[in-house]
């Protein structure tokens, strides 16, 4: 909350108009050697997809490249996006996660 003065010098209390959170979404990249069952996991794991909407997602990325996870605030997606980096890794996949201004 932020104070102005008026002419008589009384203080007027303001609110202070906060914008919305810029919001990012957290996409899968598409790659030839991760397997497509081990994407349906991350996305059910990590993105709380139930089977058939992880299915459709995983076709998705296989089809066009990418697809989309989710549309989060900025920390929320950075800790998806490293997440999921690093449980592929464990698993020795290359699966690429990214996040990208919605």
């Amino acid at each position: 909350m932020t104070t102005k003065f008026e002419d008589d010098g009384q203080l007027l209390a303001q609110r202070a108009k906060l914008q919305p959170p810029r919001m990012y979404k957290v996409v899968l990249l598409n790659d030839d050697y991760t397997p497509q069952d081990f994407v349906v996991v991350v996305l059910q794991r990590f993105f709380s997809f139930n089977t058939e909407q992880a299915i459709r997602i995983m076709l998705k990325v296989h089809r066009e490249g990418r697809g989309v996870c989710g549309v989060f605030t900025r920390d929320v997606a950075a800790t998806k996006v490293e997440q999921v980096r690093a449980f592929a890794r464990r698993h020795q996949h290359p699966l690429a996660c990214v996040m990208e201004e919605n």
